[in-house]
């Protein structure tokens, strides 16, 4: 199936170069078609995408079905659970928190809990998936490890991590997105939510997108979330527009974090012999062409897939979420490179050049 995908995603690129970038609507037309494509190529039963734009989003193409049984199409506000996308929530909390004075980016995580298994590492490794002593960085992958940020926000707030990072969800208007599918057991004032917040967290479960699991004939089988709580690093439940208003609040005034901090959080760290890694503070960050480009992906297998791409330098954001796997599935996204996705090379080719 990969090989069919780089060979639509060759074509639909050849085609994109013919077109007059300042035809916008006619490039959207065509970028909603290759959307289509590549989903139908992939089997992914329900798809949101999403762009943003300065100040705004500017293009919405929700395609496909969110619950098959019931033939309910998916929305530009179905919420789908959203994976390692938790990770740059994470790392916006723990990065305010270095703003305001609580934790620095260099503080060992045994000053917050000595028993932790990664504890002798610092803050700002776990956020960059980074081990080893300063100039002999080694990378790997890991969003589990960030499960050891919860101390670091408990200590840092003085409370619980899911109250904070719900807070933050209120703060940017995050009003369809739920921290963890457990939420709504929660008895108020658990973890500091109130029941109203209890209550709309359940009518945005009534809404969330079904997990499916797709076999190589692209046959959809209804699924099941593994992840049923919020961790540090996996999750979170939200939308394409309210991840919009989220990439807004990062990128314009009054801003989320300091521009400074998020210029810091999108720049790779340096490992052996001056290599630049592939993971900033919280994002994957690489160059297409010369741009700096800034990335997350989340999947949970056979159940859902999401992934997000940023052109800070184009002022653009892609946001992707499914109801299957089918947008990571069996790409090494992890490795860094973020041209491995067909829709990320599809959208970085029409809107980059």
């Amino acid at each position: 199936m990969r090989r069919s995908l780089l060979a639509l995603t060759a074509a639909i690129l050849l085609i994109v170069a013919r077109v007059p970038l300042h035809a916008d609507l006619l490039v959207y037309g065509l970028f909603g078609d290759y959307v289509d494509a590549l989903r139908a190529q992939a089997g992914i039963p329900g798809l949101t995408a999403t762009i943003v734009g300065a100040d705004d989003i500017i293009w919405e193409h929700p395609v496909g079905l969110q619950n098959i049984e019931r033939n309910v199409v998916a929305r530009a506000d179905t919420p789908y659970q959203v994976d390692g996308l938790t990770q740059v929530f994470m790392t916006t909390v723990v990065l305010a928190c270095v703003e305001n004075g609580s934790v620095t980016l260099d503080d060992p995580l045994s000053k917050f809990n000595p028993g932790n298994p990664d504890a002798g590492a610092t803050i700002r490794q776990i956020l960059t998936h980074t081990s080893g002593p300063a100039g002999n960085l080694v990378f790997a992958y890991r969003p589990d490890r960030f499960n050891s940020l919860v101390d670091v926000i408990s200590v840092c707030t003085n409370g619980s991590f899911r109250a904070t990072l719900a807070a933050g969800l209120n703060r940017v208007a995050m009003f369809d997105s739920v921290p963890g599918l457990d939420a709504v057991g929660l008895i108020p004032p658990a973890d500091g939510i109130s029941n109203q917040t209890i209550e709309r967290y359940a009518s945005a479960l009534q809404r969330l997108a079904t997990p499916y699991a797709v076999d190589a004939q692209k046959r959809a089988t209804l699924s099941q979330y593994k992840t049923t709580t919020l961790t540090g690093g996996s999750g979170l439940i939200t939308t394409a527009r309210d991840y919009a208003k989220f990439d807004l609040a990062l990128r314009t005034p009054p801003y989320l974090l300091r521009p400074e901090t998020l210029a810091a959080a999108w720049r790779p760290p340096v490992g052996a012999g001056g290599l630049l890694l592939p993971h900033g503070m919280g994002w994957f960050v690489q160059l297409y062409n010369g741009v700096p480009v800034i990335w997350q992906f989340g999947v949970s297998d056979n159940a859902s897939s999401s992934l997000v791409v940023t052109v800070p330098s184009r002022q653009l954001t892609l946001i992707l979420m499914a109801n299957s796997d089918g947008l990571v599935k069996s790409l090494p996204l992890a490795a860094g490179d973020v041209t491995v996705s067909p829709f990320a090379k599809v959208f970085l080719g029409t809107f980059v050049g």
